[in-house]
């Protein structure tokens, strides 16, 4: 994960406070306590607002399966920050979840896009499971081997490829 840009001088102290609440918030919700990592995220949000908690305070609410306010959490992240490419893949995923596939397409090709985005791989992925559920199996294909271009070892995104390949024969 890309570390959040540093803030102005005069609120580095809160920036610092904020960054090791998110830290914490992470190691929380990867331990599976989500309600501390809840508290942790919001704790880093009152210091400092970052791309990174509203991105991961959204992803604690959908584990909830509370995706509209997932959603909310990553509008707020893009505000905060629109080069962190997060929020983008992870409200299409929410979308999906919610049955709005074609709606899901621009938040994953906007991830796709965006500077500050390590994982690729997944708006990618994602976007081969959109196309192959509206029965693109062609575009689906190729957003899967695209996946599997940028992560070699992405077990899902080689299923998904395989299976359809499979299915086309």
């Amino acid at each position: 994960m890309s570390e959040p840009y540093p803030p102005p001088e005069d609120q580095v102290e809160a920036w610092q406070q904020a960054i090791e609440y998110f830290q914490e918030g992470y190691q929380l919700q990867e331990a599976g306590d989500l309600a501390g990592a809840m508290a942790r995220y919001r704790l880093s949000l009152a210091f400092y607002p970052t791309a990174e908690a509203h991105t991961y305070l959204g992803w604690a609410y959908s584990f909830l399966r509370l995706y509209d306010a997932a959603i909310r959490e990553c509008k707020k992240a893009i505000a905060v920050d629109p080069s962190f490419g997060n929020p983008y893949n992870d409200i299409g995923a929410y979308l999906i979840e919610l049955g709005r596939w074609e709606e899901a397409i621009p938040w994953f090709m906007r991830a796709i896009s965006a500077p500050r985005y390590e994982a690729r791989a997944f708006p990618f992925f994602n976007l081969g499971r959109v196309y192959e559920h509206l029965g693109d199996w062609p575009k689906a294909i190729r957003h899967y081997r695209q996946a599997l271009e940028l992560k070699p070892d992405y077990d899902q995104a080689r299923a998904a490829w395989q299976g359809l390949q499979a299915r086309l024969n």
